[in-house]
Order: structure tokens, then sequence, then C-alpha cells
């Protein structure tokens, strides 16, 4: 679960950020809330607003970025990358620009809950070097980077000190990663690798619509559904409570061909199963239409639905990009239901939108609510509905569309529109 996600000078963000998950002591909503002790309680859902070219979506990408630029580096799991996308991985920490000072060195943190374990981990960087990185597990020490020099906290110095050797460029846990035995790893790296590997989820908007017209052609997002029968009956269920056409989805056996290698192998295909009706609206048969000839918002939602599910079932952190884009508006809002809902116990949505029609407090409860900001130079920052002084009753939508809480487009009139 995460608790907080900093970034500076990334893109847009000169200055700190922070993005902070704990709940206030708010009582609106309590099932809004994941109640982990009497320290810490977490918000199930956060959601981000503001103008175009605010920095919404820079936000999520430092997100992104964060996770990709750690697991570049992890060499044990580099089978799968190829050189040019780990060096693109590293040139894409992409600096403030827009100031006559110059900053080289981003920063990025992160703060999550890993089997009732508080992982804090964070490092500094350029393009081409690591500055200082440091990781502490529970509050304690696990080390501290300064440029090379390394210290380490009590309990792991033992265990650690003989991996001093690194270079500049390189991550020192993705070192560690390397060259520790399976039973230290466990006991230092198993909650953040694993953190990463299932419960970190990012999707930003321009990768999504890649992976959206891979998935009509491969549907290897659908894989589950081949051995899972529970799985794909949920699946079908929300399909058929979205309305939009769908009745279930049938697995056909076809051949398929690798359009690199040519080679031909037989594999499930999942097919939509939509019913055939006469001319009194009677159920005649049904049709099962390929992936393809569905529309983009009903593979959006089929993408996200299975995601979703897994998260609600298994916990994790969803992050999204533009959730709302190409999806009615009801549909965005059961999504976001399906995680405020009280049997959902570990699962975390942090999305962006343009959606007002969600932002009323029947949906969120002020520290819910996020606004990014950008001044004239250029410089996005982050503030919560709960940092104002703002009513619970208040109506946000329309106090946010009248400017009240800033993070709205400001039109500037131009010679135009002052006619002859």
């Amino acid at each position: 679960m995460l608790v907080m996600f900093k970034a500076r000078n990334y893109t847009s963000f000169k200055d700190e950020v922070i993005l902070d998950m704990r709940a206030t002591s708010y009582v609106q909503h309590p099932s809004h809330v994941i109640n982990l002790n009497d320290k810490l309680n977490l918000l199930k859902t956060n959601v981000l607003y503001g103008a175009n070219a605010s920095g919404k979506s820079n936000f999520i990408s430092a997100m992104f970025f964060f996770e990709s630029y750690i697991f570049s580096q992890f060499l044990s799991r580099k089978e799968n990358r190829n050189i040019d996308e780990v060096e693109d991985i590293k040139y894409g920490c992409e600096k403030f620009l827009l100031s006559s000072h110059l900053d080289d060195t981003s920063e990025f943190e992160i703060i999550f809950i890993k089997n009732n374990n508080q992982i804090q981990y964070g490092f500094e960087c350029t393009q081409e070097k690591v500055l200082n990185e440091w990781y502490y597990i529970n509050d304690k020490k696990v080390y501290d980077r300064n440029d090379l020099s390394l210290t380490y906290g009590n309990k792991y110095s033992k265990l650690l000190s003989s991996y001093k050797k690194l270079p500049q460029e390189r991550l020192y846990i993705s070192v560690l990663d390397y060259f520790l035995d399976d039973d230290a790893k466990r006991n230092v790296l198993s909650d953040f690798i694993d953190f990463f590997a299932d419960d970190f989820n990012v999707f930003l908007e321009i990768n999504f619509e890649s992976s959206i017209k891979q998935m009509a052609g491969s549907c290897t997002i659908l894989k589950r559904l081949e051995y899972d029968d529970y799985f794909r009956m949920k699946i079908e269920e929300y399909l058929r409570v979205a309305d939009i056409g769908i009745v279930g989805i049938d697995l056909q056996e076809e051949i398929m061909t690798n359009k690199k290698t040519g080679e031909e192998k037989e594999d499930k295909v999942p097919k939509m199963i939509h019913e055939v009706y006469d001319e009194k609206g009677n159920v005649t048969g049904r049709k099962y239409f390929d992936l393809k000839q569905e529309s983009s918002g009903t593979l959006r939602f089929l993408s996200y639905i299975q995601g979703v599910y897994e998260m609600i079932e298994k916990g994790g952190v969803f992050i999204v990009d533009e959730l709302s884009a190409r999806l009615h508006p009801l549909l965005t809002k059961f999504i976001v239901d399906l995680f405020q809902d009280k049997n959902n116990n570990n699962a975390q949505l942090l999305f962006t939108t343009h959606d007002v029609s969600l932002l009323n407090n029947k949906q969120f409860r002020r520290d819910e609510v996020v606004f990014v900001d950008k001044n004239k130079r250029g410089e996005s920052t982050l503030y919560a509905l709960s940092d104002l002084k703002v009513r619970e009753d208040a109506t946000f939508n329309k106090d946010y569309l009248q400017g009240k809480y800033g993070a709205i487009p400001i039109f500037q009139h131009s010679e135009f529109d002052k006619g002859d």
C-alpha cells in the first residue's frame, strides 16, 4: 500500500512535491479508509484534477519513471529488455528546464507498506550518475549512500558490507539484487521487489494507447481468462453490469502466427459474445466478435476491469493517467466505487481526470481530492482539497469550476475577441 510519493526537478515539477495517501481525521466516508493501526490510516482513492498541461500526467510519469529507472538496472531482470530500452529509461529523467539556473539533480522517494513492513526508498540522480540513495525498513536504516560512500544500519552491516563496489551510474539496490544470495535477498529485498513487481501498476495514457492496440492483436492481457473460471465469471459479470452489449467471453482455439518468426501454434483466443435479437426484441442467437471489432472504450474498460479486479482481490496500487478517457462517466464511477467499497480491504486507486461529475462530497472526502496547478513560470505544484478551508458540505465541482480552488485554465482574451 502506498503511503507517500515524492518528486523534485522532474519535468514541470521544479520544487519538491509530495502525494500523501495518509488519511486525515475526517469522519466522512469511513469505508474509503484502510485502517492499519492507531498511527497510520491510508486512503483507498486519490484523484488529481487540473488544467491541461498543469502537470497531472507529469506526476504519473514521475511514478512510472521511478519504477522503470530502478528495474532497468536490475541485471537479473534484463533478459526481457534490450539495451536501447534501458538507455532510453536512463535518459528519460527530464529535469525542469524553464529556469535560468538549471539544476541537474532530480530526486524521487517512496514510502509503502508490504507484509506489514514500512519501506522507505529514494535516490537523487542526474542523467549520468546516482548521487545519493537511501533505504529504510520500519524506520531502521538499511543503507545510506553519498556518491560512492556507503554506510549501513547496525542490523544490516554484517550482511551488506562485503558489497561496497559499485559504479557511479548504478543504484546500489540493483547491486544487492545481483550479488546477494537467496536468503539475504529475502531478508533485505523481497518486500521491495514484490511491491513493484506485483502491487505497483502504472498506466500512462500514451503507453496505454499502445497496449490497447497490442491487446487487440495478441490478447496477452487476457491470459488468466484461459485457466481461471472464477476470474472469467467475474469479468463477464462486470461487462454485463457495464451494459456495453457483451454478455460473455468465449475462448476459441485458433492457429496463431508469430509475426517475427513465422512460427504457427494453437492458442486460445477470446471472443466477445453478443446477443442477436429479432424485430420484437427477443433473443434469437449469439454472435462472437473479435477484440478488434470492439470499440476503443470497450477495450479500455475490459483492460482496466481485469487489473481492477486483481487489485481488489490481492491488494496493490492501481495508478492511471486519464482514467475517464473514452469511458462513460458512469463507468468511471463504477471503477472508483469498487475501490471505495467497504469490502476492499487493501487496494488503492490513484488517477487523473477532467471528469468533474465525480468531484462531489458524495464520492470523495476532502483529503482524497488533489489539485495540480502550474504558475506563469511553468512550475507545477500539488495541494489537496483538505489543505484549503473547505466545508465538508461544499459543492466541490461547482466551486472548482468557479475557480475557488485554482488549478483551472485561465482564458486570455485575444485581439480576435474585440471585434471590429
